[in-house]
């Protein structure tokens, strides 16, 4: 049997804050009950995604807008409360970028391709395979890693690009679109850099 190698796998032991989550602590996670846990907030963005894709599809802006926002704040809420609270788990490590991906992925697929180029599309989408077949490859010979900086400036990135071309459909407002062009332009990047330095 392989061992793993938690190194460099953050855990309940070795949790390291980040800058907002003391602020967030004090304000937004003082409202959430003891009882609801992190892997709560992951699943739920699980299951809006189907709800943001039906929005999409139908064409209504504003409730594309309002899933994506709250799909988009469960990620930062579930990270934030699992360091703080140390709730750390083996399945919301694995199960929170799977979340990430999945919405993005619907987004960038039934969205993006459509509203600024498929091939565009297609890279996004290619380099998000590319960087969970390492994370597998990875998991697979012992190594359990967690999320770099570079893969979550890229998350980050790439929900401001979405919510960019949302917003120039209900706003009808085009200058969002070369700006939502230059913020997945620069999400690709930091999607290489993750891809090149994950688990280094």
């Amino acid at each position: 049997m392989v061992a793993c190698r938690y190194d460099m796998l953050m855990t309940n032991e070795n949790v390291k804050l980040t800058i907002y989550d003391p602020i967030l602590a004090k304000t937004i996670l003082v409202l959430i009950p003891q009882w609801i846990k992190p892997n709560h907030f992951t699943i739920a963005r699980i299951c809006i995604t189907p709800g943001v894709l039906y929005a999409i599809w139908s064409g209504n802006w504003t409730w594309s807008i309002s899933l994506f926002l709250l799909a988009a704040a469960t990620d930062f809420i579930d990270g934030s409360l699992a360091r703080t609270r140390k709730q750390i788990t083996m399945w919301g490590t694995i199960a929170d970028p799977v979340a990430d991906k999945i919405l993005i992925s619907t987004a960038v697929i039934v969205f993006v391709a459509r509203e600024i180029n498929p091939i565009f599309s297609l890279i996004i989408i290619t380099l998000e395979i590319l960087i969970s077949l390492t994370n597998l490859y990875r998991k697979l010979n012992g190594s359990m890693i967690s999320a770099n900086w570079a893969g979550k400036t890229k998350m980050f990135l790439q929900c401001v690009g979405v919510l960019g071309l949302f917003c120039a459909k209900l706003f009808d407002i085009d200058l969002f679109v070369p700006f939502s062009i230059g913020t997945f332009s620069l999400a690709i990047v930091f999607a290489i850099i993750s891809l090149v330095t994950y688990g280094f």
